[in-house]
């Protein structure tokens, strides 16, 4: 039987998922007004780092599991930043085929940011569990 924390993972996994398809296909005139850049970044490229942001980890969470080899640790950061640059590059797909929305390179470069940088943090964290069980 699945723990609990795994199950309620998966859940808000599956919950982050659908609010960023809400927040990426939804019509641009229902977004809130906010000021154009934030410490001069573009707002909406923020946006796109934050929103992208969470996905290694929740995903770590959620269907991560301790490794026990260096490689494997790797391996799953490897994923992690695939399917979650693949969910990126889909989003903005289905963006450019939307009358009301535009797709846009730089959103994506700003989510594979956001990506690079989560799996980073979440790889390290894993390499230590490795270390710590090795002992």
């Amino acid at each position: 039987m699945r723990s609990p924390n795994i199950i309620l993972s998966r859940i808000l996994f599956f919950l982050y998922l659908v609010a960023v398809a809400f927040v990426c296909f939804m019509r641009p005139d229902r977004l809130p007004d906010v000021q154009k850049d934030i410490l001069g970044i573009p707002s909406d490229k923020v946006a796109h780092f934050l929103m992208f942001f969470p996905f290694p980890i929740l995903t770590f969470l959620s269907f991560g599991k301790p490794n026990k080899k260096p490689w494997g640790a790797v391996l799953f950061a490897f994923l992690n930043l695939l399917a979650g640059s693949a969910v990126a590059a889909l989003t903005e797909y289905v963006q450019g085929l939307l009358p009301y929305r535009t797709k846009d390179f730089s959103d994506f470069k700003a989510d594979f940011l956001a990506l690079a940088i989560s799996t980073l943090l979440v790889f390290l964290v894993d390499i230590s569990g490795i270390k710590k069980r090795s002992r």
